[in-house]
């Protein structure tokens, strides 16, 4: 069974994150729990995939879409600790690095994240905590 986080969404400003994703560029990452890291000796370029649950805005703190999506997202080039969201995704959700994202890792290089169990991730951001002081809009 897999671990259920709940991220901070990292990126560049929004003018920046609408150039990168048009050239299908880095954009938009997150990072996996320190126990996944340390378990799955994680390197860049390895395979993260789950599930995305919710997504939140951090202007409002508020859920704003639960797209139950699957997913496969790779690693960063250099660390094995960053995520990286494709292009389509960010688009499809207009994602800046002002939202939280809610996800299940199910596998991680192929292998299983919890056989028979599922865990909630130690670093699991707290409710009360999604509501940002300062917030720019997704520039499409």
């Amino acid at each position: 069974m897999p671990e259920k986080c709940r991220v901070v969404v990292c990126g560049f400003d929004p003018m920046l994150v609408k150039a990168y994703t048009a050239a299908n560029a880095r954009a938009c990452w997150w990072h996996i729990s320190d126990e996944l890291y340390a378990e799955f000796g994680m390197k860049p370029r390895m395979k993260v995939e789950g599930k995305v649950l919710k997504i939140y805005s951090g202007k409002t703190g508020q859920e704003v879409a639960a797209p139950n999506e699957d997913f496969e997202w790779e690693c960063s080039k250099e660390t094995g600790l960053v995520v990286l969201m494709p292009a389509e995704f960010i688009k499809k959700y207009m994602i800046t690095e002002f939202h939280f994202i809610e996800l299940m890792i199910d596998r991680i290089d192929g292998k299983e994240v919890y056989p028979g169990q599922e865990k909630i991730s130690k670093k699991w951001w707290p409710s009360d905590k999604m509501k940002m002081a300062y917030t720019l809009d997704y520039i499409g």
